[in-house]
């Protein structure tokens, strides 16, 4: 059964068709960045959500090709467009200026954000606030049904001391790593994690509550992002830029995520002992984590064989302090400004790999 796509009333209305206007934009100048087979995927999904289909609900191939077609013409007809701004009740703002928007729709329970992503990719998405939670130092803002949001839909996002957790997109995010995983049900972690929940009986009930389990591991996650901004400073913000849609951001983004999560995220997880998670978060290591860090893969696979978190709470320790000589090491090369920093910069990853 079709259920439309969540609409806002008018005057928002508009402000809805300002912010998916510029994901449009955003998405023809990246979606080709997706190797065929994940741009199909994440187009299936995109479909679904646009459509308000249920995840269950069998697609007609024929209606995904024909939308996936104007799709893209529409891309095409937007690449050299600029983002639009953001009009609100006669005021117009700056589209990457999501604190004025916020403080403007907030009376209104909404949740705006912009920014950039890997291989800087911007993003943008309006959603119905949930939640607020003052978490430590730092804020915490969950959004759950989304207005607006382009096609990758980060489900976490951090700056300064703010953090966003999408639960829409953090729940079709999880179903379409379920869907990958059942092409051929191998038995690794993401299958660990799966048989968890009872997602055979009842996928609807597990995918809640594999969706709540896993914002608690978001926020780990984007809180050790904060902490380990705070460790590197600017002249890592600066580094990363200098590279962007490179091999090497890839690479120095997968120190950065290898850090934030030996200072915040493994600690957490392993002390609350709850397998669900752990299996989870292996099982999203990227292809370039677990190249630069295989000694971590091992310690999981000891703790899955044995029960002994021992050697994984060893590794967490080792790990935290080598990702952040690695990071701070990439800095150094980064000022010397020599010729073939670049390179040296990737070399140097390869060989500190543990």
């Amino acid at each position: 059964m079709q259920t439309q796509a969540l609409q806002l009333p008018q005057p928002l209305q508009s402000v809805q068709d300002s912010v998916q206007h510029n994901c449009h934009i955003s998405d023809a100048c990246y979606a080709s960045d997706f190797s065929m087979c994940v741009y199909l995927l994440k187009m299936r999904e995109y479909f679904r959500w646009e459509k308000g289909y249920p995840y269950t609900a069998s697609l007609s191939h024929s209606e995904v090709g024909d939308w996936l077609t104007e799709r893209e013409q529409l891309w095409e007809r937007l690449e050299q467009e600029d983002f639009a701004p953001v009009e609100i009740e006669g005021i117009r703002y700056d589209p990457f200026d999501s604190a004025a928007i916020n403080r403007h729709l907030g009376k209104h329970r909404l949740l705006y954000s912009a920014g950039y992503g890997y291989k800087a990719k911007p993003h943008f998405f309006l959603a119905r606030l949930e939640k607020v939670i003052d978490h430590s130092d730092y804020r915490i803002y969950i959004s759950d049904r989304e207005y607006a949001r382009d096609l990758s839909a980060p489900p976490a996002m951090s700056l300064d001391a703010t953090i966003l957790i999408r639960r829409e997109s953090l729940r079709r995010m999880l179903w379409e790593r379920l869907e990958e995983w059942r092409w051929s049900k191998p038995d690794n972690a993401m299958g660990s994690a799966i048989r968890c929940y009872d997602f055979e009986d009842d996928p609807d009930a597990a995918l809640e509550a594999m969706t709540e389990t896993e914002i608690e591991t978001l926020i780990l996650h984007e809180i050790g992002e904060v902490r380990a901004g705070e460790i590197l400073g600017d002249d890592w913000r600066d580094m990363l830029n200098s590279f962007p849609r490179s091999r090497l951001e890839l690479m120095a983004r997968s120190v950065r995520d290898h850090l934030a999560d030996a200072l915040s995220t493994l600690p957490e997880l392993v002390r609350r002992g709850h397998p669900p998670s752990l299996h989870f978060y292996f099982a999203n290591l990227s292809g370039m984590r677990k190249q630069i860090y295989p000694a971590l893969l091992n310690a999981y696979q000891h703790w899955v064989e044995c029960g002994d978190p021992g050697r994984l709470e060893k590794q967490i320790s080792i790990g935290r302090e080598h990702w952040l000589q690695v990071a701070r090491a990439l800095v150094k090369l980064h000022e010397s400004h020599v010729k073939n920093a670049w390179q040296d910069m990737e070399s140097l990853i390869e060989q500190k790999q543990l």
